[in-house]
C-alpha cells in the first residue's frame, strides 16, 4: 500500500501537477494540505477519472484538506470534539482497515504571537482526541504539513532558525507528544540522504539552493510500522514550473502488518 501526503498550495493551480503524480505513482491514498478550494469548487471530476474516490473539506482562499484514495473510505469526519474551529484542517476516513487522519497544522505566524497560541493549542487539542483513535484503530497513519521541522537537522540552518517558528521548543515538544501516543516517524525508520527537506521558500532560490525544511511528516503506529518497507520524500514536482513550495512525502507499506 502507498500512502502520500502533499501541501499542494492552491489544488486549482497545482491540478496537473497532482494529475500526473497519481498517474506516475499510482498511490493508494494522497492526503493533500492547502487545497483553498470551497467544496463547490473542488475539481472532482478529473480525479474520479483515474478511479480514486475524493473526499475533502475546503473553505475559500485558505488551508482545506482533502483524501484521494482507490478503496472507498468510511467513517468520514471533518470536526473533532473539543476543537470549535471554522479552519478546516482535518479529514479523517478509515480506508481499508486503517484509519487515516490528514493535518494541516496552523503555521503560527510568529513566536509569541496569538496565531502561535492558537497553534499550540490546536495541536494539544488534536493530540488528545488523536490518542483515542489510537487506542480505536490499531492501525493508525496522521500524515499531513504539521508545520514543525522535528530536529535541527531537519532544517537547514539550525542556528538560524534556532527558537524561531516551525523550530521552537514548544512547537517540538508538541510534535513529540504526538510520538508520544504511539506514533513513529516514518521517514526516520529508513536512511535517508543528508539534508532531507519536504519545503522550500520560493526566494532566495531556496529549492535549487536547498534550503529547505522537512515540516511534511508520515507518522504511523508500529502495527503498520512493521511493515513499512521505504519512506522518501519525492522531490521532483518541486522542480516543475510553477509548483507547491511542498514536495509530496510517500511511504510504501506491505501486506504483513500486524
Amino acid at each position: 500500500m502507498k500512502i502520500a501526503t502533499w501541501n499542494v498550495n492552491s489544488l486549482r493551480v497545482r491540478l496537473p501537477h497532482v494529475l500526473d503524480w497519481l498517474k506516475t505513482v499510482e498511490p493508494d491514498i494522497l492526503a493533500l494540505q492547502e487545497t483553498k478550494t470551497e467544496d463547490s469548487q473542488f475539481p472532482l471530476e478529473p480525479l474520479q477519472s483515474l478511479g480514486y474516490h475524493v473526499v475533502f473539506s475546503g473553505q475559500k482562499t485558505y488551508n482545506g484538506v482533502a483524501l484521494v484514495t482507490r478503496m472507498a473510505p468510511e467513517n468520514n469526519i471533518t470536526d473533532i470534539p473539543g476543537l470549535e474551529d471554522p479552519q478546516r484542517r482535518i479529514l479523517a476516513a478509515t480506508v481499508g482497515g486503517s484509519r487515516i487522519v490528514n493535518l494541516y497544522v496552523p503555521n503560527g505566524s510568529e513566536v509569541g504571537s496569538e496565531k502561535y497560541a492558537y497553534k499550540l493549542d490546536w495541536l494539544q487539542r488534536v493530540t488528545g482526541w488523536l490518542e483515542g483513535e489510537r487506542q480505536r484503530h490499531p492501525h493508525l497513519v496522521v500524515l499531513g504539513d504539521f508545520n514543525i521541522a522535528p530536529a535541527d537537522r531537519d532544517v537547514y540552518d539550525p542556528v538560524a532558525f534556532e527558537n524561531k517558528l516551525l523550530c521552537s521548543a514548544p512547537e517540538r515538544a508538541a510534535f513529540e507528544a504526538l510520538l508520544g501516543i504511539g506514533l513513529i516517524d516514518s521517514l526516520r525508520r529508513f536512511d535517508q540522504p543528508e539534508k532531507t527537506y519536504t519545503w522550500w521558500d520560493y526566494r532566495m532560490n531556496g529549492f535549487r539552493r536547498n534550503l529547505g525544511l522537512r515540516i511534511d511528516h508520515i507518522l504511523a503506529t508500529e502495527a503498520l510500522m512493521s511493515a513499512c518497507l521505504s519512506c522518501e520524500v519525492d522531490q521532483g514536482p518541486r522542480g516543475l514550473e510553477r509548483p507547491s513550495d511542498h514536495a509530496p512525502v510517500l511511504a510504501i507499506f506491505g501486506d504483513s502488518a500486524s
